[in-house]
């Protein structure tokens, strides 16, 4: 299976309709532990499709971020690269691949509210007009996963 182009799909403008748990780590149930906020995304493919980036902006929550995905042909793996207006850093990548039923699961470290964190980011439901993209964390090695953020995204018209 060739994974040097498994993002070539994500091109264009996308509304995006953003869910995400007040708190991160929070594992309390309860329509009041979530949010919903809308996104705008313009997503592009570079290097033949071997590269994609996008810029969302969450225009009520006041911040903007961006992802730069690479493909590693030597080690046939994806590594996506976010970064926050909010901070102006680039947070550490997460890293993986698209199987043959078409997600995508890509893991990391990093740190949350100073806690380490394992994060895994999986896309899915991937269609010529639509994807889903969402956001876990464990705080147990991988164990157990806390999903802290979904993005259901649709493509505009052109």
């Amino acid at each position: 299976m060739d994974h040097s182009t498994a993002f070539a799909f994500f091109t264009g403008i996308y509304d995006v309709a953003n869910r995400w748990r007040k708190d991160f780590l929070d594992p309390t149930e309860g329509e009041d532990r979530w949010e919903e906020f809308p996104g705008l995304t313009r997503a592009s493919a570079h290097f033949d499709g071997c590269a994609s980036f996008d810029e969302i902006e969450f225009p009520t929550k006041g911040f903007a971020g961006l992802t730069l995905r690479l493909y590693d042909p030597a080690a046939d793996a994806w590594s996506l690269y976010w970064a926050s207006k909010r901070s102006g850093t680039l947070f550490p990548p997460v890293t993986g691949r698209f199987e043959a039923d078409g997600t995508g699961v890509f893991h990391g470290d990093d740190e949350h509210d100073g806690r380490p964190v394992k994060v895994r980011f999986t896309w899915s439901e991937i269609s010529e007009t639509t994807a889903h993209w969402e956001q876990a964390f464990s705080l147990d090695e991988g164990r157990t996963w806390l999903t802290n953020w979904h993005m259901h995204m649709t493509r505009r018209e052109e």
